[in-house]
């Protein structure tokens, strides 16, 4: 049986913003200023921060381009405790009924009603990588990490189509917690 490995993208808190948002917090027809690529092809980190604030305090996130059509901040577990938001852990994307918060920028103020999550775990596959290891979009497989705190994480939702990089997006706690850096190789465990 082959083993299967994939290196690990570290997700910090960050924010992925409409253009409406954008141009709210930072001024009309504001175009975002990329300061990295990111390992998913087409995206990417932005110069631009943003101040997101709970019930219970405020954060500064990062803005991750290109422009999306909803707006929705991707925090931690203990982010959602210094904000004083419910920790949601969802799929990116699916922000409906999810808690809220208020937007800070340069130029003004967004309240969102929703779209602050948790991003669950999930590992990005081209669509030949899938097929080499015998994993279908949306299948859940483990990883399994080494080194001085090994540890498994399970549910682990695939995600596969021809514009991805192969890479596992783990949380910042989680990674943390199992003392995992950027760009390591985890096992693929299916």
């Amino acid at each position: 049986m082959s083993k299967y490995q994939a290196p690990v993208g570290v997700s910090n808190r960050h924010l992925h913003i409409d253009q409406q948002s954008l141009e709210t917090l930072f001024g009309e027809g504001y175009v975002l200023t990329k300061m990295k690529d990111l390992s998913q092809p087409g995206q990417y980190a932005c110069d631009e921060k943003v101040e997101v604030i709970g019930p219970k305090g405020s954060l500064l996130v990062r803005i991750l381009g290109p422009v999306r059509s909803s707006t929705q901040v991707e925090i931690s577990i203990s982010d959602s405790f210094a904000l004083g938001v419910p920790a949601v852990v969802r799929n990116s994307g699916d922000i409906e009924g999810s808690p809220g918060a208020v937007l800070k920028g340069p130029k003004g103020e967004v309240e969102i009603s929703q779209g602050v999550i948790v991003a669950a775990r999930h590992m990005h596959l081209h669509t030949s990588d899938a097929q080499k290891m015998g994993i279908a979009d949306k299948d859940f497989v483990k990883v399994r990490s080494g080194g001085v705190r090994p540890v498994v994480f399970e549910d682990v939702l695939c995600r596969v189509h021809d514009d991805f990089a192969l890479d596992i997006h783990l949380d910042m706690d989680e990674a943390n917690a199992a003392a995992i850096k950027n760009g390591q190789l985890l096992e693929i465990i299916k």
